[in-house]
């Protein structure tokens, strides 16, 4: 048997650095290749023709990658789009859902019910329905202008709904590309927490807080602490304790979130029976998954959300049940 020693040398030694098979690369290489001339053949007939929506309806209907394609020009993720789609879906605007032509999608679809479209559904109603193609294709020469989407996308998003992205203009490549860097640093940056509201809300009405497991949890409970986002005033004495859970994304791991708040609940009642369990719970991702976000709500005793309303709701009912 080799030693420590031996064992740690074989991986300094052999060590590949970057994983790479030559036969995947070549197929994967072909594929970029295929996504550049597309793009290449689309930018030739606007620089002909002048920028035409039927241009981009033909490389939705008759390019397999089509889609793709749209979304790398723009700097658009295809998990943005889906939520987007989410958000037309479930909007009530008028105007929105003229430029979109919602009403000729042919989904009659409960807003109590509503689950978020697959990749597949996606690219089938991209095909069959010329409807949801037009709509589409408007969404990204006029989504921009829609009032409703101004005051709903974050202006990071908005910004990619430009004409000029679509006339390949070398600004709006560079914004692209800029946009692109900068997701990772713009999404991690501590003003985008929503949490950051909530903290701005009680330094404003100067009410102090921490952070952290809750004493009690901490002594008698250990396998089950849980380190709370927000306890007022302190952890010692808590007489509200907030939990914040804002997600623009779906995942399988919302049920056990839901679960252990329910967990969490019970045991602030036990041992926190005065407490009152606050959540804030908001996002398009809790919105498609209802059956979660009801056993998540369930576990809270007042629930808000980070609408201006909601703020104002929330500000009033700290200056009702704090004592500081």
């Amino acid at each position: 048997m080799m030693s420590v020693e031996e064992k740690y040398q074989i991986v300094l030694d052999k060590n590949t650095f970057y994983f790479h098979d030559p036969i995947f690369e070549e197929k994967y290489e072909s594929y970029i290749n295929a996504l550049n001339e597309t793009l290449l053949v689309l930018k030739n007939k606007i620089e002909t023709y002048g920028l035409k929506r039927e241009f981009f309806e033909d490389l939705l209907i008759e390019k397999e990658n089509g889609l793709k394609v749209l979304l790398a020009l723009t700097g658009f993720s295809n998990e943005s789009l889906k939520r987007l789609i989410t958000v037309v879906r479930v909007s009530q605007n008028q105007e929105l859902a003229r430029l979109l032509f919602t009403a000729k999608w042919g989904k009659n679809e409960n807003s109590e019910d509503i689950k978020e479209w697959t990749d597949a559904l996606i690219e089938k109603m991209i095909k069959d329905n010329e409807f949801f193609r037009k709509g589409l294709i408007n969404l990204f020469f006029e989504g921009s202008t829609v009032p409703y989407l101004a005051q709903t996308l974050p202006l990071f998003e908005l910004k990619k709904l430009s004409i000029s992205k679509l006339k390949f203009e070398a600004s709006a490549m560079i914004d692209t590309l800029i946009r692109y860097k900068e997701k990772g640093s713009y999404s991690a940056q501590p003003a985008n927490n929503p949490e950051f509201l909530i903290k701005a809300i009680l330094q404003d009405l100067k009410i102090p807080f921490e952070k952290g497991d809750l004493e009690k949890f901490s002594d008698k409970e250990s396998n089950k602490k849980r380190e709370m986002d927000f306890v007022l005033p302190n952890r010692k004495n808590p007489q509200i304790i907030i939990e914040s859970s804002f997600l623009v994304t779906t995942s399988s791991g919302q049920g056990d979130k839901s679960k252990t708040e329910q967990q969490i609940s019970t045991l602030i009642k036990k041992y926190y029976p005065k407490a009152k369990f606050i959540g804030f719970v908001d996002g398009i991702g809790w919105y498609v998954r209802q059956e979660d976000l009801k056993r998540m709500v369930s576990s809270f005793d007042e629930v808000f959300t980070f609408h201006k309303d909601e703020l104002n709701r929330f500000k009033e009912f700290l200056k009702r049940n704090l004592i500081w």
